[in-house]
């Protein structure tokens, strides 16, 4: 689906296994430099195509965005929690490939994933957002409806220092709010 981004001739469609080394590499980045992630060893192709395989077996939206034909971004819906009674909640996430943040990407993004969640059932959407100093990641979320849940405190340890987690919740179970 073509997105309306102005000045930027962007592309949201679902992740296909040639798009996988660009997501490794774009996650990559934020897994070695940031803390926006808590894993410490970036991911290989394999466990990606592993995690692409599963979502879109649970009918679960993995999206690319592309400018230019290039993998600019992506975002996915995965399981909240493992417990059967959770299955009608996931939690997103988002990444941008370095250089690609501001130009309405995100939103992009978003807005498509929360678009495709309830043709899988979905009900509720959790972001779990780590404290990096910026707020980008949960204005774009408030911007489309999302509300504070709460913050976990020092609960992630990583390039030498705690970070804090904040949760953020969208309920689904009304009409999509495309951000503003």
């Amino acid at each position: 689906m073509a997105v309306a981004v102005p000045g930027v001739d962007v592309l949201v469609r679902p992740a296909e296994p040639g798009d996988l080394g660009a997501v490794a590499g774009i996650y990559e980045h934020y897994v070695l430099g940031s803390v926006a992630t808590f894993e410490e060893v970036p991911p290989g192709v394999a466990d990606w195509r592993q995690r692409l395989d599963d979502l879109t077996g649970r009918g679960l939206p993995f999206l690319v965005a592309t400018v230019g034909g290039e993998v600019a971004g992506y975002a996915y819906a995965g399981p909240w929690r493992p417990k059967p009674a959770y299955r009608h909640t996931v939690e997103d996430s988002i990444y941008l490939a370095p250089g690609r943040t501001g130009q309405g990407l995100g939103r992009a993004l978003l807005g498509a994933l929360l678009a495709g969640c309830p043709r899988a059932g979905v009900r509720q959407v959790v972001a779990v957002i780590a404290d990096t100093g910026s707020d980008a990641s949960a204005a774009l979320h408030r911007s489309f409806g999302f509300t504070d849940a709460g913050r976990l405190v020092g609960v992630g340890y990583k390039h030498g220092r705690w970070v804090d987690t904040v949760l953020m919740q969208r309920d689904l179970t009304g009409s999509v709010h495309i951000g503003q």
